[in-house]
């Protein structure tokens, strides 16, 4: 009875992960669509610059971040299940609606009203995630989760990059849109295990307030290791937001590629080495967790300092084979740390407040990562080139490393003072 009892648990973790990742997946799909449209809406009947063309992903960043709080609230004091399907519903709607624009006005309230529905989910679902697995395997869980980021963003290159090309850029969104439709239905029938089931009751994991209150938020802030590496997601979402949002524009203006292999050459490179990097980044994380409790922070950390050289090569170099193979390089590395910094964002709070943390961490990496760095480097782009304006990306890769150095240090030193003050 026992073990059935097992199993049955064992199949239902796995169909969760399966439909939040397919979830996932589609959620980064949408997001990169635009990107995968932006020659067609620079030239079109709506004549965007490069400024408003950058507004698209921050506009939509800025409502997503600003809704996360409210949604962690939520997803600490009730059912998860039921926000997460009302959410991909909404977004999933709205992305349509962005197809049916007629001004740049009409898609920038389009493109921000999808961030609603990105919230609920973006906040509540690792929450729900780790639950279904134990401590030991949340890692490569976490890993498999993250892993359709970089296969959702590919898609959302390549489809919409394909699918304009044939059909116009409205199509793209609707194709965007539609299946995020089902997926909402499906999620709603998901089981919502209880709060901290996988984890072993210790005094650490009891909340400072409670859940669902918003002086969790204070409190999370109050913790050095947590806001290290919520601080170094933030440059790391910088860097990687910016370099995604407008490398496919900057491999057609400033590398001569043409629009359709640009986007769908990207896309590639990315698909690959995210579904590689984050398969590796999760497995080495729960291998070396044996050695150090802080190994996802230290490996991230490592890999990140590696990516910095090959983030500039990619975009100072002027030969193909050394700006792609750079590219493919510092995508594999930056990519590793996706599923160990996300865990690491949950295992350092207690279950009660899981989707709060999440939910703060949204906010920060957002305001100060990704809804900047596409109008940043536009803004840049438009004062004197795009290939002066990408520049500003390894620096930030460069400081997102030292943040979760730190971080691991810090975390390592409240482990010790924690464990000499259990021993007196």
């Amino acid at each position: 009875m026992g073990e059935e009892h097992s199993r049955t648990l064992r199949r239902a973790s796995g169909i969760s992960l399966a439909v939040l990742a397919g979830i996932n997946l589609l959620n980064y799909l949408d997001r990169y669509v635009v990107s995968a449209v932006l020659p067609q809406l620079k030239s079109g009947p709506l004549r965007l610059d490069d400024f408003e063309l950058g507004t698209l992903m921050s506009g939509f960043l800025i409502v997503y971040m600003l809704a996360a709080p409210l949604f962690g609230r939520i997803g600490d004091r009730g059912s998860r299940t039921r926000p997460i399907a009302i959410g991909v519903f909404l977004w999933s709607l709205a992305t349509g609606l962005s197809g049916l624009a007629r001004s740049y006005l009409q898609l920038l309230g389009a493109r921000a009203a999808v961030g609603i529905g990105e919230a609920a989910y973006g906040t509540i679902a690792p929450s729900l995630l780790a639950d279904h697995f134990s401590l030991r395997t949340r890692g490569r869980a976490f890993a498999l989760f993250n892993m359709a980021i970089p296969v959702g963003a590919a898609l959302g290159y390549i489809v919409g990059g394909l699918v304009a090309a044939h059909y116009g850029w409205r199509a793209a969104f609707y194709v965007a849109g539609v299946p995020g439709l089902v997926l909402a239905v499906w999620v709603w029938r998901l089981p919502d295990p209880p709060r901290g089931a996988q984890d072993a009751q210790t005094p650490a994991a009891v909340s400072a307030a409670p859940a669902g209150s918003w002086q969790v938020y204070a409190r999370l802030l109050r913790s050095r290791a947590y806001l290290l590496t919520v601080l170094g997601y933030a440059a790391y979402t910088f860097a990687l937001g910016g370099m995604a949002f407008w490398m496919p524009t900057f491999l057609e203006r400033v590398r001569g590629v043409a629009a359709v292999s640009a986007t769908a050459g990207f896309g590639e490179i990315v698909v690959v080495t995210g579904f590689l990097g984050t398969f590796i980044g999760g497995w080495l994380g729960d291998y070396c967790l044996k050695y150090s409790a802080q190994a996802y922070l230290w490996l991230s950390g490592a890999v990140t300092v590696l990516a910095v050289p090959a983030t500039y090569l990619a975009l100072a170099s002027g030969t193909p084979w050394v700006f792609y193979g750079a590219l493919a390089a510092a995508q594999l590395l930056l990519f590793m740390s996706t599923g160990p910094i996300n865990t690491v964002i949950v295992n350092l709070v207690s279950p009660v407040e899981r989707a709060c943390a999440v939910a703060l961490s949204v906010f920060v990496i957002h305001a100060l990562g990704d809804v900047i760095s596409p109008s940043i480097i536009g803004g840049i782009s438009d004062a004197s080139s795009l290939g002066t304006a990408v520049m500003i990306v390894p620096l930030a890769v460069a400081v997102c490393a030292l943040l979760w150095l730190l971080a691991a240090h810090a975390d390592a030193r409240a482990q010790r003072a924690t464990n000499a003050l259990s021993m007196t």
